[in-house]
């Protein structure tokens, strides 16, 4: 995994649910079959309002045209991203975009622990609301290591909350390959 991230950012609000980053009429594409498995990138925060996309400067799709991968590799959110239904699929389609780490205010539990159990995306947290500081588009690099995010468009940077143990199980590719590269089970 890469300890420094830079790419351009997506601007979410608060309360981003799982129905919002993967719509549940686009979960029939199977997740193992490496060409329905592009959909999800396809389709990935294809349910978030136009009033909630882009904040604070308008509806800016995520997704152009009938592109799989998006241009922005980093998603900037607000508080309780990632809350409603527990499914795995959000996380996994924000990776199939190309979507390489989240930084959010807050997450809901079970959004964060999908991100990592699946090795999907880095999910950071930020020290206070820091989604006004940013404009969709903004070029940004986000620290791992040294825990900051720098919108490199004004130079601003922006703590982040320790990640704990979490970032050798992303490396892994996700919980069970953490657990046999640990040799934790066989």
């Amino acid at each position: 995994m890469q300890k420094v991230i830079k790419g351009k950012v997506y601007v979410l609000g608060d309360n981003i649910d799982t129905d919002q980053i993967i719509p549940a009429e686009h979960l029939v594409y199977s997740l193992s079959d490496p060409e329905e498995a592009k959909k999800y990138g396809h389709f990935a925060l294809s349910g978030v309002p136009p009033a909630k996309a882009g904040l604070p400067q308008g509806n800016i799709p995520f997704i152009q045209g009938d592109a799989n991968t998006s241009e922005f590799s980093i998603i900037v959110g607000g508080s309780n991203f990632g809350c409603g239904s527990s499914r795995e699929h959000a996380p996994f389609a924000l990776q199939m975009a190309g979507v390489k780490v989240v930084v959010a205010e807050s997450y809901a539990r079970i959004f964060y622990r999908n991100s990592v159990d699946g090795g999907f995306i880095v999910p950071l947290e930020s020290v206070g609301k820091i989604n006004e500081h940013f404009r969709t588009g903004n070029e940004v690099e986000v620290d791992i290591e040294h825990r900051k995010i720098t919108n490199l468009t004004d130079g601003k940077s922006f703590e982040l909350k320790h990640p704990g143990d979490v970032l050798p199980i992303i490396e892994a590719g996700g919980l069970f390959e953490y657990a046999r590269t640990s040799g934790m089970i066989g």
